[in-house]
């Protein structure tokens, strides 16, 4: 293309060539990606979203937990506070605390209050007020469902058989004289840690108050 300029110092017209563009745009077309890089695009987004949603449960799951343990007044009379002590230690518990208290009738009635219809409940408040217990706040990775694995069943006659290495099967005789109490979940973890240590899981007590 060509274009005209005007010099005035020769009073003339000069015709001129127009440059050529070092680049020249070409007309903008849609990016077309092959179906084979699609599907690896898909599969790594798949693979990717995998890996965060793993990373997060792992992360929930890896928190520490506290539970209640208690060796009830079997487990005391007997001599067997040092032989489950160890076991604790050994399956990788750290004793946050610990406490040795006779429970009167009062608080052993409160503290087992879900059992209050049941038939046994009486003989249960006996046995419980019957001798000193220990308590102790467990903490392990997984530590409720841990600690009730190591203690065994409840009843410590099917426990001698089924679970053998079991805390219950080493010091129990029975379902109510079975040695040792474990929290069953974490509210009620919350909830017994607080009733007897005020100062761990206070909002669990301030909840039970209302």
């Amino acid at each position: 293309m060509n274009f005209t300029l005007f010099n005035s110092s020769k009073g003339q017209y000069v015709i001129k060539k127009k440059a050529k563009p070092l680049f020249t745009r070409k007309e903008d077309k849609p990016l077309r990606l092959s179906p084979f890089l699609m599907n690896s695009i898909a599969v790594s987004l798949l693979i990717f979203s995998s890996l965060l949603i793993l990373s997060c449960t792992c992360n929930a799951d890896s928190e520490k937990e506290r539970t209640l343990a208690m060796i009830k007044p079997d487990g005391l009379l007997g001599n067997y506070t040092d032989d489950i002590k160890k076991t604790i230690i050994r399956s990788g518990f750290s004793i946050v605390r610990e406490m040795m208290i006779q429970l009167d009738e009062e608080k052993a009635k409160l503290f087992y209050t879900e059992h209050s219809a049941k038939s046994f409940f009486p003989d249960l408040v006996r046995y419980m007020t019957s001798g000193p217990v220990l308590l102790m706040v467990l903490e392990k990775y997984n530590a409720i469902s841990d600690w009730r694995s190591l203690i065994g069943p409840t009843d410590a006659k099917q426990a001698k058989i089924s679970h053998p290495s079991s805390i219950r099967a080493m010091c129990g005789s029975s379902t109510e004289r079975n040695c040792v109490h474990g929290s069953d979940s974490r509210l009620s973890a919350a909830r017994e840690i607080s009733f007897f240590f005020k100062d761990i899981f206070p909002e669990a007590l301030e909840h039970d108050e209302l």
